[in-house]
């Protein structure tokens, strides 16, 4: 049966097209905050990460009151890096919304959680965002829609959505552009007609599948995801259905519904709503809790396998143990295990005979920089490797994974753009010149040749090219590619940087570090103008004598340093190098600190396999 007073939904889009906005608005028009609450901007973004580099990388739900329906929201993540929570995400909705920006119109990561809502069978409803952008051409992002759905053949009944229109920042909708809507009742309404109600039955044997944890300081572990089937009811046995066996006997410590932002809590929860429990031990996502007498487990959650690793390394840097908490392999581990817990995109590998390094596989760079700088600011010290792919064998080949690049650059800079792919084993396989003096590019490229990319490619565009990549397939191994061709700048000897040193590294290359900055030997200081490394001292100072020195020699005028992002260190470092991660600083620095003993491994080829 259905159950009509439910509605679950997700909502989906490319990076920065408007969803979590949209969310605001949905929220602040149901009433679930008082008139007078103070309410910020993007409420559902609430990690410190979300909100500095703008972008949702937990998917997270709530759930709104309307009329005598109750909507259950879901807010997905539009980076293809975080596609595990896209896909965890739709595994709990009926339906989805398809956000798209007016001006810039369907995008790869678009592309990407549409290929999912599809494979899900899953109802959508097109909101075209930002309509009150000037350069907003609405008819022809509509068309475009429409062509990426027949392109991922989607069915009779997906490709006939309700479209609307929207500016989500002032909470409007409209089914016709000129209704003169003021608020964002037509999306309400559109959801109750398109959206259906989840098939679900109360009298039917219980099953709850384990979408998402969550962690409460008070109850401890919490388990979110869709009562499929059944009823769940406090202080009475239930089982637990894991990968490999079967517990019985599991009661909750508490039950709870979605209302707004909040969990509130409750002794009974019915067959189709998404709900939260606590007090089950040991349960992962991908589990069914179901009834004890006649367990019924459901099909396990499968996401999308890993393309990219890294080895993270307890840190073993001079300055470690001054400037973090946590800095041991226990808590290393222990840190690296809870994560996999929640994040089913991801895996960990212990590493042969060593200890203190653990392989972390993952879907792309920008997932394991977010891990890494949550890892910092909660306290912890560690040290990171150069990404490298993930290779298959397939009917006996070695073959590696394959982005599609999506470029977008002004006329001027395509050939410099595709001189560098081409390098790079990349393989154009579209241009399209609109005339309007940007040019597009579609090219396939093996994932390898992306890292340490996209630094390179805007300096070549000069900060104007625009670049998002999408998972394609396994090919055949491409052989060789070049990586970084510059060589390092790395310090001798401990101390602190001064100006002096400094000036003298004007024509050897460009510094990564301010004077004052302490640094320790083998600490990489800056990148060099040429292939190889160079061992400088950074830390010489001028030496007094008892001569009056002239104004020139007083004052020195230093080239303002490049400072690295920690998603640039992860593009930089080469084979022989680690990003020094700590609490208070990010820095680079060879694997071998001792440049004799960094000379004889230089002769042996170090490579990411020897460093297990």
């Amino acid at each position: 049966m259905r159950k009509e007073k439910f509605r679950n939904i997700a909502i989906i889009a490319h990076v920065d097209h408007g969803k979590t906005t949209l969310v605001d608005g949905m929220l602040k028009q149901s009433g679930i905050f008082r008139e007078n609450q103070f309410v910020e901007t993007r409420v559902m973004d609430n990690m410190d990460l979300e909100r500095e580099r703008g972008i949702t990388i937990n998917a997270k739900n709530t759930a709104i009151r309307y009329k005598n329906y109750k909507i259950n929201i879901i807010d997905t993540p539009g980076h293809a890096d975080f596609s595990g929570e896209v896909e965890r995400g739709l595994n709990m909705v009926d339906g989805a919304i398809l956000l798209v920006d007016a001006s810039e119109g369907p995008l790869p990561q678009t592309r990407f959680v549409v290929k999912k809502a599809l494979a899900n069978k899953l109802p959508m409803i097109l909101v075209i965002n930002k309509i009150d952008r000037r350069d907003a051409r609405i008819e022809e992002v509509v068309n475009e829609v429409y062509d990426l759905f027949i392109d991922l053949d989607a069915g009779d009944h997906q490709i006939e959505f309700p479209i609307l229109y929207t500016q989500a920042k002032l909470g409007i909708a409209h089914r016709d552009l000129n209704d003169g809507s003021e608020n964002l009742q037509p999306l309400f309404e559109t959801i109750i007609e398109t959206i259906p109600g989840p098939e679900a039955g109360d009298g039917k044997t219980p099953q709850f599948l384990v979408t998402t944890l969550d962690y409460d300081p008070y109850v401890g572990q919490i388990a979110i995801g869709r009562l499929a089937n059944g009823i769940l009811i406090m202080n009475q046995n239930y089982s637990l259905c894991s990968e490999t066996k079967t517990i019985n006997n599991v009661k909750f410590s508490a039950l709870y519904t979605f209302e707004g932002l909040k969990k509130t809590q409750v002794e009974k929860v019915e067959a189709g709503d998404i709900i939260a429990l606590a007090g089950v031990p040991g349960v992962r996502i991908g589990d069914t809790i179901t009834s004890m007498e006649d367990p019924k487990p459901l099909p396990r959650i499968h996401v999308d396998e890993p393309t990219l690793s890294m080895i993270f390394y307890v840190n073993t840097s001079p300055f470690a143990g001054n400037e973090s908490t946590f800095l041991t392999s226990r808590h290393l581990k222990e840190r690296l295990e809870k994560e996999t817990l929640k994040n089913v995109s991801m895996r960990l590998l212990p590493i042969k005979n060593r200890t203190d390094a653990f392989e972390v596989c993952g879907r792309g760079e920008l997932q394991m920089a977010v891990l890494i700088e949550t890892m910092r600011r909660e306290g912890y010290a560690l040290m990171v490797s150069k990404p490298r792919v993930i290779t298959k064998q397939i009917d006996g080949k070695l073959h590696e994974p394959v982005e599609r690049v999506f470029i977008d650059v002004p006329e001027e800079y395509v050939g410099v753009t595709t001189e560098n792919l081409s390098r790079r084993k990349g393989r154009m396989a579209n241009l399209i010149n609109n005339g309007h003096g940007r040019v597009n590019l579609d090219i396939l490229i093996p994932t390898r040749g992306l890292i340490g990319f996209r630094s390179q490619f805007l300096t070549d565009t000069r900060g104007t090219g625009v670049m998002n990549t999408l998972f394609e397939n396994y090919q055949p191994w491409f052989g060789p590619i070049p990586q970084r061709v510059s060589g390092a700048l790395v310090a001798d000897r401990n101390g602190r940087v001064t100006a002096y040193a400094s000036y003298a590294m004007v024509d050897r290359g460009e510094l990564f570090i301010t004077p004052t900055t302490e640094v320790y030997r083998g600490m990489i200081i800056g990148e060099r103008n040429k292939t190889s490394d160079l061992d400088v001292n950074i830390t010489r100072e001028k030496k007094l004598t008892n001569m009056r020195a002239s104004s020139a020699d007083a004052t020195i005028t230093l080239r303002p340093p490049r400072l690295l992002t920690l998603d640039q260190s992860i593009e930089f470092i080469a084979e022989d190098e680690f990003i020094d991660v700590t609490p208070k600083n990010i820095r680079l620095r060879k694997i071998e600190l001792d440049p004799n003993q960094r000379k004889k491994v230089a002769r042996g080829q170090n490579t990411f396999e020897s460093l297990k």
